[in-house]
């Protein structure tokens, strides 16, 4: 995240094991935290990938690049209606740009790219995670 003088990744540790809601309220916290500089070092040092997200911004699509100690960071791109094709008519449908960077020397890039598949099931079936 930006803050006055240059960027910070807060981490939010064990994501895998933590609701969305609590995700949401804990970046919260630490993104309050962070912009008045209250952080402690273990909540900002340690990560091991990083979500990137301008399309906050508007951004359609765009690289992120790692921040050291990073493995890999994951670019997020504004969602937008395009028209899409789905069993032979045209529809409509909100699309969005992911893009995945990796460092090679610590993720391989098919690991990353099972990722990615995976990232795109959940937002095209949300309800499969109930499953």
């Amino acid at each position: 995240m930006s803050i006055p003088g240059g960027l910070i990744t807060p981490i939010i540790r064990k994501a895998d094991e933590k609701t969305l809601s609590t995700i949401s309220n804990e970046m919260k916290d630490l993104a309050s935290r962070a912009r008045s500089r209250k952080l402690k070092p273990e909540e900002y040092q340690g990560g091991t990938t990083a979500v990137s997200n301008l399309g906050m911004f508007g951004i359609k699509d765009f690289a992120a690049v790692i921040n050291p100690p990073h493995a890999t960071i994951l670019a997020v791109g504004a969602g937008e209606e395009r028209a899409v094709v789905k069993n032979g008519e045209i529809k409509i449908a909100t699309v969005m740009s992911v893009t995945l960077s990796t460092d090679h020397r610590a993720v391989d890039g098919a690991l990353g790219a099972e990722l990615l598949v995976a990232f795109k099931n959940l937002l095209e079936n949300p309800m499969g995670l109930l499953v």
